[in-house]
């Protein structure tokens, strides 16, 4: 067991749940919360929380391929949320995860309100501690606009989802719209508990010689370094809304060491997640946390929670950098 992981000062809690660590292992990256823990190394244990794959009412095959395309600092993605199912999930994947060792957050994605609800009641009935809901799922019934790219729309998912469960719901924020901070604030009168953000950046890849797209989706989510200073950006806008009502958000996008986290932590997230940096690296969790502890010793700080939104923006200037 590392030291960074028995370190009291990186323990905290999040929307009513106690984490070991400030870090959280994403959605769609870690699978059923399985697949790294066949890394020689690896412990879910140095991870506070981790957040299974996307999960929807019946099972999907996902898209064709190609669904995974390297990019210079980054990965498109477009796997299609291929998955068994919550049926199959809850009653044949969940009960061999091993609940001492972290805390399991479900996500639950849908093509209608109707999926949402049945999908998180599901979850609601199983031994997962929380709900993350991913609203940049593609309605059908409006001709395929992105739940997450409209306050209206996301609000009612997150208020769908919270009248059938009382676990602890995370909204995971879509950076594909106009105005974030004002999606935040819908959907904390709707009732979210916690934010994640954010979720992918759409992106293409093109492949030049044979003039086609690469991705067999033709577009997919952008993830890794290269979308690390839009999603600082987002963590701390809608900090700004979120703060006031103690709801916490995961920061993620692009997290590959320590100072990455220790950015999302100053900008307003209270944990951080790491997702297409376990590709770079599947032992870089306890490089992270050691790094953050060795920043608190350097800064005189006794606990990771008085990092979060200790950002000192350059008096002057507004939210877009324009002087005043």
């Amino acid at each position: 067991m590392s030291e960074a992981r028995d370190d009291s000062r990186l323990s905290l809690e999040f929307c009513g749940l106690h984490f070991n660590t400030p870090l959280v292992l994403l959605s769609g990256c870690v699978g059923f919360g399985e697949e790294y823990t066949r890394v020689a190394g690896f412990s879910n244990r140095d991870a506070g929380a981790v957040c299974l794959k996307g999960t929807t009412g019946a099972a999907r095959p996902g898209n064709p391929p190609h669904r995974v395309y390297e990019t210079p600092e980054g990965m498109l993605n477009a796997i299609g949320l291929q998955n068994p199912g919550v049926e199959q999930v809850v009653g044949g994947i969940l009960p061999g995860l091993d609940y001492d060792e972290t805390r399991f957050i479900a996500n639950v994605s849908g093509s209608t309100i109707e999926e949402y609800i049945a999908v998180t009641r599901a979850f609601d009935d199983s031994p997962v501690d929380a709900i993350e809901i991913n609203i940049s799922c593609p309605n059908v019934k409006e001709g395929g606009v992105a739940f997450g790219n409209d306050p209206d729309m996301s609000a009612r998912v997150v208020e769908a989802c919270r009248s059938v469960t009382q676990k602890p719901l995370i909204t995971k924020l879509s950076p594909n719209q106009t105005d974030i901070a004002e999606n935040a604030r819908r959907c904390i009168e709707a009732g979210t508990d916690g934010f994640a953000v954010i979720n992918t950046l759409m992106g293409m890849a093109v492949d030049a010689e044979s003039g086609r797209a690469v991705i067999g989706n033709n577009q997919g989510g952008l993830s890794g370094p290269a979308i690390k200073p839009v999603a600082l950006l987002k963590v701390h806008q809608v900090h700004q809304v979120a703060k006031a009502h103690g709801i916490p958000i995961i920061g993620q996008g692009g997290v590959t060491r320590a100072e990455d986290a220790l950015e999302f932590l100053l900008a307003g997230a209270s944990t951080v997640g790491v997702g297409t940096g376990l590709f770079y690296d599947p032992l870089c969790l306890p490089k992270i946390l050691a790094g953050i502890n060795d920043y608190m010793d350097r800064h005189g700080i006794g606990h990771v929670s008085e990092l979060t939104g200790r950002l000192q923006l350059n008096e002057g200037f507004s939210g877009c950098g324009v002087p005043d």
